[in-house]
């Protein structure tokens, strides 16, 4: 699993900072920051949930 962010597409939400901390932050304007693309196996379920949550569509997992 591989996970990416547009951060021209990112409204700031936080949604997923909030569901995948391992995973993902936001920086000073509030943009997602991806930490880490090589996704572990613990954080799977939480990256997925955090694609489908982001309102803006800036998440993008590839399995």
């Amino acid at each position: 699993m591989r996970v990416t962010a547009d951060h021209g597409v990112c409204v700031g939400a936080g949604m997923c900072a909030l569901t995948a901390p391992g995973v993902f932050d936001q920086d000073d304007d509030g943009i997602v920051t991806v930490l880490t693309s090589d996704i572990e196996e613990s954080h799977r379920d939480a990256v997925r949930e955090a694609g489908i949550l982001c309102p803006s569509g800036a998440i993008r997992v590839v399995e």
